[in-house]
């Protein structure tokens, strides 16, 4: 079964979506594509900068801006979602159309570790203490888990592999061919 052009990740932030999706890229020969850095490439300014300047909602415009500018233009990609992309502007039924959606789902605490060793800026997580952030990551978990889960393949991170998920993928279209 020919696998679709388009695999998209998702799932919070810290997940390793970008990471993942590069490995991902790699193995199937695709091209790779994180959402938040073709934002920042195409509008000249960190995503942070957007948060602060223009605010939520004008960055989730230009998440669906983008996302719709990459299913036009490229061919055979994996595409690391931005945590709360399938959130918004009904993103969500605009990636399963368009192609297969993988969501990695990790646990508040591993999420919490993550974050808190990353060198990247959380504009929604900022100036919080280990407390305050694991109870912020819940929380924000708890509002998108209703997006995350209806995504196409859910990966834990045992199965945090790429061979393993190509795996995974064949075996889903094989079973839900439509």
């Amino acid at each position: 079964m020919a696998l679709p052009n388009y695999i998209f990740i998702t799932g919070f932030m810290g997940s390793g979506k970008t990471t993942f999706g590069k490995k991902l890229a790699a193995l199937l020969k695709y091209d790779h594509l994180d959402l938040d850095q073709w934002i920042e490439e195409n509008e000249n300014v960190t995503i942070e900068a957007v948060f602060k300047n223009e605010g939520e909602q004008f960055f989730r415009e230009l998440e669906t801006k983008y996302l719709k500018k990459i299913i036009k233009i490229k061919k055979s990609a994996v595409v690391s979602l931005g945590g709360g992309a399938v959130c918004f502007n009904d993103n969500l039924n605009l990636v399963k159309k368009n192609g297969l959606l993988i969501y990695i789902k990790l646990s508040p605490l591993v999420l919490t570790n993550r974050i808190i060793k990353s060198k990247i800026k959380r504009p929604l997580l900022q100036n919080l203490n280990r407390k305050e952030l694991l109870t912020e990551i819940k929380k924000l978990l708890l509002k998108r888990k209703i997006f995350y889960e209806q995504a196409h393949l859910i990966i834990n991170d045992l199965n945090l592999n790429p061979k393993n998920v190509a795996q995974l993928m064949q075996e889903y279209l094989t079973t839900n061919k439509s």
